[in-house]
């Protein structure tokens, strides 16, 4: 089976490797920017066949290029979503655009006679706000937003996964609807745009990071993450569907032992000790960006993958695997001088 099918955030980290195996895989793929300005530079880097690829400017906040963007596809991946690296003054910038971004495109996926859309969504949307008593957590999960210490951008892939599932039950008629849940997403690069992700294993080389935090994080390989959109887009009868994407839980310490234990001197200004609780409590008050990080200390966070291997037959790469690729790619980039 192949068709036309839109990815939606072209330029970004999970996009470029989903629409590399559309086009492989004999799929045409619209895909949207912001400005079309970028399209000749994100056109350079897939490296796919320029025949199978067109570009439309779109924003999550307005409704300009959507109708075009979606004419003519039956599937949709919409994988764009708001994720910086810090934390923003007032979570709404994170909520607002994130939601109204999904729900967007779901009315004009409806209006365009798109027979599947698959979102985007995150382990942020199912494993936060329940305390330290659990370290599993699969599709049947939801993060708790009653608890006030659930940040900003956990609190956005929650508003706006339960906004798109509501409107897909409620508005969505004969469309289907799943949602791919991944965890931090490790692996090569396709650019020099960093993703949040991929700036921890960065300033894990540069020495940026002088002890680890006791903080972790599901791992999952880009490559693998698109595979599981790719595997969503096209099985059979699927409909509410939701797959927890997600290797091992690594804490912050364990990635830089993979990093040490692998790389050599190109690992020489990686940290080899664990930070205090109480230092970053300290680092706290003076850099309110970290309260974030105090509220993860001791958590464990893992996913069950389980459900999207029995059902799609998807299988994923080992947390170091990932690892490795990030860190090798950005020094082969030159992103990372060691």
């Amino acid at each position: 089976m192949a068709g036309t099918a839109l990815v939606t955030g072209g330029s970004g980290y999970i996009a470029g490797f989903l629409i590399r195996q559309l086009i492989a895989n004999g799929w045409t793929v619209n895909t949207t920017v912001r400005s079309l300005k970028r399209e000749d530079e994100v056109r350079g880097w897939l490296g796919v066949d320029d025949g199978k690829l067109r570009f439309f400017a779109a924003d999550l906040e307005n409704d300009a290029g959507w109708a075009d963007a979606m004419a003519g596809c039956s599937h949709v991946a919409h994988v764009a979503s708001p994720f910086p690296l810090g934390v923003p003054k007032h979570p709404d910038e994170l909520i607002i655009p994130a939601r109204e971004g999904a729900l967007r495109a779901l009315r004009f996926a409806k209006a365009a006679g798109v027979r599947r859309f698959v979102l985007t969504s995150s382990m942020a949307a199912i494993a936060y706000g329940h305390g330290k008593g659990r370290e599993l957590y699969n599709e049947a999960d939801w993060t708790n937003l009653d608890n006030p210490d659930v940040m900003p951008y956990p609190r956005s892939k929650t508003v706006a996964e339960r906004a798109a599932r509501d409107w897909a039950a409620a508005e969505g008629d004969d469309m289907e609807f799943a949602s791919v849940n991944p965890a931090a997403v490790f692996g090569p690069l396709l650019s020099d745009d960093l993703s949040t992700s991929i700036e921890l294993v960065k300033q894990l080389l540069e020495g940026k990071v002088p002890m680890c935090p006791d903080i972790g994080f599901g791992i999952i390989d880009v490559r693998d993450v698109a595979d599981l959109h790719y595997r969503a887009l096209t099985a059979q009868s699927i409909h509410d569907e939701r797959y927890a994407c997600s290797g091992p839980f690594l804490k912050m310490i364990d990635v830089a032992n993979v990093l040490t234990t692998n790389l050599g001197d190109k690992a020489k200004k990686v940290p080899t000790r664990k930070m205090p609780d109480w230092l970053l409590k300290l680092f706290a008050l003076v850099r309110p960006e970290l309260k974030q990080l105090v509220a993860e200390l001791g958590n464990v966070r893992g996913g069950d993958s389980s459900h999207a291997m029995q059902t799609l037959g998807w299988t994923m790469r080992t947390p170091e695997e990932a690892i490795l690729a990030t860190a090798h790619s950005l020094i082969e980039r030159g992103i990372v001088k060691p």
